[in-house]
């Protein structure tokens, strides 16, 4: 299968390597790499010879969060196919939070609204020291809807309720207390901190491991269909609020929002 927005390799010993490769666009998602991941996660379910699989990103940022261009295209749209559309972005975020290998998220920069639920499905999360984390999504009169069950799931909701609504940005020293964040590494270390987290995988049983993930997400805050429409219908909600057009607007036209003091 033939991508454009990201990579996808794989080593000789079953280590697959996903990468977001939207690099000019800071790897923010937009529909169509949506599409694009959920399907190589249907390719890696079928694979019995991967292993365990890394997310990384291109460039300098891991993920600047959703494509404000494809946000700004839901202005005109229906309701309908503002749920449709937010819909590719919560059907991406299930097939990796519910992929059958052992993720480890590999995060080489910056990190914000999107990027931080992408950060949040994956099993361990390895960041560079100095890189910046933030849901910053109320700046643009939105909400961090399809995300949020997966981030309430990584933070506990006591520490997400810190940074879910402020959008202020955080450090990886933060993230890591947020438990977001497993362990931090200066950029010219993280591909070895990366394989210390590949290679116990590589001892244990494939089928064992599949079986450990599902028990382990089975036994945690239950994220199904009903919560994902509930929280698409949310998002949809905030489009059709003026906030959500006066911020998206305010970003286009770089100047502050009315609400900034």
């Amino acid at each position: 299968m033939t991508f454009q927005y990201i990579q996808f390799q794989t080593d000789e010993r079953g280590v697959a390597t996903l990468t977001l490769d939207r690099a000019d666009k800071h790897n923010a998602l937009n529909a169509d790499m949506c599409d694009e991941i959920k399907a190589v996660v249907g390719e890696i379910n079928n694979n019995s010879s991967i292993r365990v699989v890394i997310l990384a990103a291109s460039g300098k940022s891991f993920c600047a969060g959703g494509d404000l261009a494809w946000m700004r295209q839901q202005f005109d749209a229906t309701r309908e196919v503002r749920i449709a559309e937010a819909k590719r972005l919560a059907n991406m975020l299930f097939a990796l939070n519910t992929l059958e290998k052992p993720l480890i998220g590999k995060v080489q920069g910056n990190a914000f609204g999107g990027g931080i639920g992408m950060m949040s499905v994956c099993d361990v999360v390895v960041a560079v020291e100095g890189a910046k984390f933030g849901l910053t999504e109320t700046k643009l009169g939105l909400i961090p809807a399809t995300i949020s069950p997966y981030v309430l799931a990584r933070m506990g909701e006591d520490r997400a309720r810190r940074v879910f609504m402020s959008a202020r940005l955080f450090d990886t020293q933060e993230a890591m207390a947020l438990n977001l964040v497993a362990k931090s590494c200066p950029t010219e270390e993280l591909d070895a901190a990366v394989e210390t987290e590949v290679l116990p995988y590589l001892q244990t049983a494939p089928g064992a491991v599949a079986r450990a993930k599902q028990l382990a997400r089975s036994l945690g805050p239950k994220i199904d269909e009903q919560v994902i429409d509930f929280t698409v219908n949310q998002l949809a909600d905030c489009w059709e609020d003026p906030e959500a057009h006066e911020g998206i607007s305010a970003f286009f036209d770089k100047r502050k929002a009315s609400w900034v003091k």
